[in-house]
């Protein structure tokens, strides 16, 4: 049973609220040029090589998942948000549309709980503050237990950041001791909540009773066609599976592959580094990775794929990346069709570009269903059939997953570390949180040219047509 929370726990959480409201007073009349300032320097002081790269390093040691090679390449994320900010107005008039006689002004969205995940804290904390910052927000995180020195010791750099450039401290803040009781008390006390983890931690979200931004769980499948160049194909694949042992949700966790192409592609993927578990390794690799309730293990989430293999009972050679499961069937009772979150992929073969969307849909009922699905192809026909069909928020062509869908120096995608899955997903919105997300516009109209069709121009042929007779006339 959930423990209430205890007078001291809501005692800070208001303390912690009046703080950040505080500081969210001084930083009301800072000016564009100021806030981009303060968001320049709150990247860099995370972003610079050295220092994120020992924040990773203590990530890693402290959670045991993900590897800090692959975290090390996610400061390049940040850059990309600051990119992105520093394009964006967020004070005063940030759009007219003269001929509605509409200008739309900024303000702050308040103060932001957010709610941090164990896999990625450093990124999606940054992320929060430069989008906070530059709307003249506060944040207040709670961080996962198991990432918690981190996320403090990443709220210190940038806390004393702030001070240095002159602006409140408190517009950043961190619970020291988080527990579920408190994050609620949080939620429920903030204006907003953006809330990048696992779906019980966006369903605690979404209750809290107030607004929330929430993000979907991932399953991210790929589907690989008779046209597909075989050798990029399976290079991105493997970036994508290994990038942070495959802690992140954009990572691929499922391919589609065309049969004439199948065998060579199978080949191509084992040129990469990835090992074919055998049937009688399949099993075990299952009862290694899911409990008899079908719940994840934890010391298998994020591991290398030598790590998940030992755990399973069975040895790969020296050199595997990334184990890949053969698999035939779809459904929850199957569970290599689902999100698997560290180095496994599974893979499925389709004959007919039909069965291959028909595949899909059923992978992305299992899981992932708003998140993300991809494509290597040249047939612009597949491409457009794919994005016509598929229930998901982002399509990536001819691209790595992840480092892709949110975002990529060679995509047009907004930056984010928080992935909206729409409605299919559980979520209010279908696209990349930014900017906008974090402010508050008021809308102010003035008098227009009159703007009124005529009846027969509004109901075109329908216009004094078939006109019912009312029942009890």
């Amino acid at each position: 049973m959930a423990r209430t929370i205890t007078d001291e726990e809501k005692s800070l959480a208001q303390n912690l609220l009046q703080r950040a409201r505080a500081a969210m007073r001084v930083a009301y009349d800072y000016d564009q040029a100021r806030v981009d300032d303060l968001c320049r320097a709150v990247a860099w002081a995370t972003a610079n090589e050295e220092t994120f790269v020992a924040l990773t390093e203590m990530s890693v040691a402290e959670s045991g998942m993900g590897n800090a090679d692959g975290g090390k390449t996610r400061r390049f994320k940040i850059i990309g948000i600051l990119r992105d900010a520093l394009r964006t107005k967020s004070i005063g008039v940030v759009e007219e549309i003269p001929e509605k006689g509409i200008v739309k002004y900024a303000k702050p969205a308040g103060v932001i709980a957010g709610l941090l995940p164990v896999t990625n804290p450093l990124v999606t904390i940054v992320a929060m503050v430069i989008n906070s910052l530059k709307c003249r927000d506060a944040v207040i995180f709670s961080p996962h237990p198991a990432s918690r020195r981190t996320a403090m010791e990443a709220v210190r750099i940038l806390r004393e950041t702030l001070r240095n450039q002159g602006a409140p401290e408190d517009l950043v803040q961190c619970l020291d001791k988080p527990s579920i009781p408190l994050a609620q008390e949080l939620m429920s006390i903030c204006d907003l909540t953006v809330a990048t983890g696992g779906a019980q931690m966006v369903r605690a979200a979404y209750s809290s009773g107030k607004p929330a931004y929430g993000v979907g769980a991932g399953n991210a499948t790929m589907l690989i066609d008779e046209t597909a160049d075989i050798a990029e194909a399976a290079r991105n694949s493997r970036i994508s599976k290994t990038h942070n042992n495959g802690s992140g949700c954009s990572c691929d966790g499922n391919l589609v592959v065309e049969d004439s192409i199948y065998d060579r592609f199978l080949e191509q993927l084992q040129k990469e580094g990835g090992y074919v578990v055998k049937p009688e390794e399949k099993k075990l690799l299952e009862a290694a990775m899911w409990d008899g309730e079908g719940h994840r293990t934890l010391d298998t989430v994020a591991r290398a794929a030598t790590v998940v293999a030992e755990r399973a009972g069975f040895k790969v050679p020296e050199g595997t990346k990334f184990l890949i499961v053969p698999e035939d069937k779809i459904g929850k009772q199957h569970r290599f069709s689902g999100e698997k979150l560290t180095t496994v992929l599974a893979i499925f073969r389709y004959s007919g570009f039909e069965n291959a969307l028909n595949m899909i849909d059923q992978i992305l009922e299992v899981g992932g269903k708003g998140h993300s699905t991809g494509i290597y192809s040249f047939n612009n026909d597949h491409i457009r059939a794919l994005a016509l069909r598929a229930p998901v928020s982002r399509i990536t062509v001819r691209q790595p997953q992840v480092s892709a869908n949110a975002g990529s120096f060679t995509n047009g995608m907004p930056m984010t570390a928080s992935l909206g899955c729409g409605t299919w997903g559980g979520n209010i919105v279908s696209e990349n949180i930014g900017v906008k997300h974090y402010m508050n516009t008021t809308w102010v109209s003035v008098p227009i040219p009159e703007d009124k069709p005529t009846e027969e121009e509004i109901f075109g042929r329908f216009y004094k047509t078939g006109i019912p007779v009312l029942a009890n006339a």
